[in-house]
């Protein structure tokens, strides 16, 4: 019993350890994709603070110095929902 117990115990360390990170595209135009790349991210606490963030496309865009977008991804990685960031990844010319 005491080993079970002390297997749950490192699997719970492991899975508070562990983080991911998705990359997922959201949207596409029929502008050719050009070379630059904009970024614009957020953090958040606790799954729901966020403390003047601003990860808009627009930012992205404005950070890129596209105006043209060609492409939008959003990458997104969280620590347990404790520490959550959202990453808008925009290209284009």
């Amino acid at each position: 019993m005491k080993k079970v117990k002390t297997i749950f115990a490192l699997l719970a360390v492991v899975a508070m350890m562990s983080s991911c990170a998705l990359t997922l595209p959201v949207n596409a135009t029929s502008n050719p994709v050009g070379e630059k790349v904009g970024t614009a991210k957020a953090t958040g606490y606790l799954g729901a603070i966020f403390f003047d963030a601003d990860a808009s496309i627009r930012t992205a865009a404005k950070n890129g110095g596209i105006t043209k977008i060609s492409t939008v991804d959003i990458k997104q990685t969280s620590l347990l929902n404790l520490i959550v960031t959202y990453e808008t990844i925009v290209t284009g010319k």
